[in-house]
């Protein structure tokens, strides 16, 4: 919960900030990119050791396909990813109140022209590569600096990519807090259809051809060591 709080409040809380700043749009990119990436990358590091570092219930749905997370914890981890995003959400309206009209708190919107066909298209393509990449990190990396490297850079990159199209949300939790304190809801199944279905995905296609084997997997499922994120 606390680590899905600090991603949906800081994350949409760089794009409320960059646009009261004025910012260009590269430099607009550039700073919310990193700020996502920073903050996945600084959960990770933070909170990983304790549980995981689940903050996207589209690749905690993933995780739990590719067998690298106990089924008796799949609901409990959904329930308290939503709560976190919710109170991101109302920390957002209450932090930025009307000036944060403007993005809709930060919330996740499809570039003019994209449709949601579209849009969903590439939300399940950058949510296979972040999937991909947190899983990688959790079964082929033990060193918690280079898990959230990888992931957090991954993430930067997507952004940089995918962000001026959909926003680059990857994360139905990421979406939900911000359009719902916005009280803008058009295109949000966009963000939870794309994700989910993207990280699926990669839960099964990494289930069947790239999880460890034998004992390296059974220590992998003991120590639950998983950075399913943004």
């Amino acid at each position: 919960m606390l680590g899905t709080y600090l991603l949906v409040f800081l994350g949409p809380g760089a794009v409320v900030t960059a646009s009261l700043l004025g910012l260009s749009s590269v430099e607009r990119l550039l700073f919310v990119a990193a700020v996502f990436g920073g903050t996945v990358a600084s959960v990770i590091l933070a909170l990983g050791r304790f549980s995981g570092a689940h903050i996207n219930p589209a690749i905690t749905v993933g995780s739990t396909l590719a067998g690298l997370l106990k089924r008796e914890l799949f609901l409990p981890y959904l329930l308290f990813q939503v709560t976190g995003a919710l109170l991101a959400g109302l920390s957002l309206k209450l932090t930025f109140g009307a000036l944060g009209s403007s993005t809709n708190l930060g919330s996740t919107e499809l570039a003019a022209g994209m449709t949601p066909i579209e849009g969903v298209a590439l939300e399940v393509a950058g949510t296979f590569f972040l999937a991909m990449a947190a899983l990688i990190a959790a079964s082929s990396l033990r060193n918690p600096v280079e898990q959230a490297l990888l992931v957090g850079i991954t993430l930067f990159v997507l952004i940089l990519f995918i962000g001026p199209l959909t926003g680059a949300s990857f994360n139905p939790a990421r979406s939900l807090g911000p359009s719902l304190f916005s009280g803008d809801l058009s295109g949000q199944l966009v963000y939870y259809i794309g994700p989910v279905a993207g990280a699926a995905s990669a839960g099964l296609v990494f289930g069947a051809l790239g999880r460890p084997n034998g004992q390296r997997k059974e220590n992998n499922k003991q120590k639950l060591n998983l950075v399913c994120v943004c």
